[in-house]
């Protein structure tokens, strides 16, 4: 079957067993971008790359230049892995990428420490509701994460969100 006339063709990407692909976009260079309702996909040259939704850090769109980001959750210290596309047609792949990251996110909770800045405590999990739950700290500009404060705020933060989660 054939696409309606002003429409564009879904491209394909290949999911595991149990997802099906709800919206997809292909970027300028060739790229594929693709979600389902478990994980976002990056396929490059053949090569597949399968982000879940509950490692997604952020996702945004500029509409003035069409350049769609998405950057994964990172390690302290390390490059965070950051996916960016040109995308002209972005259909409802924006859409999908909100719901599903926001789906992601139990709780959320900004500590101060010595002032306005801190960090936050995220707790994430698959929003299909599979599997437990992941905690991720995010760092707010000039704080050191290895200030014995913010290290001690950090843990007390955590320790307040499983209480308020029910976890132990």
């Amino acid at each position: 079957m054939s696409p309606l006339p002003g429409r564009a063709r879904t491209p394909d990407v290949d999911v595991p067993r149990g997802e099906k692909v709800l919206a997809a976009a292909t970027a300028a260079d060739g790229t594929v971008l693709a979600g389902t309702r478990d994980a976002f996909y990056v396929v490059v040259d053949g090569e597949i790359r399968r982000v879940p939704w509950e490692q997604v850090e952020a996702a945004d769109w500029d509409r003035d230049t069409d350049t769609f980001r998405l950057s994964e959750v990172g390690t302290w210290g390390e490059q965070r892995p950051v996916h960016t596309a040109t995308l002209t047609e972005p259909g409802r792949l924006l859409e999908l990428v909100r719901e599903r990251v926001t789906a992601s996110v139990v709780l959320q909770r900004h500590v101060p420490v010595g002032g306005r800045r801190g960090l936050r405590v995220i707790a994430r999990r698959a929003p299909a509701g599979r599997g437990g739950i992941q905690w991720v700290y995010e760092y707010d500009e000039g704080v050191d994460p290895d200030d014995p404060t913010v290290r001690a705020a950090a843990r007390s933060a955590l320790e307040a969100m499983r209480r308020d989660v029910g976890l132990p």
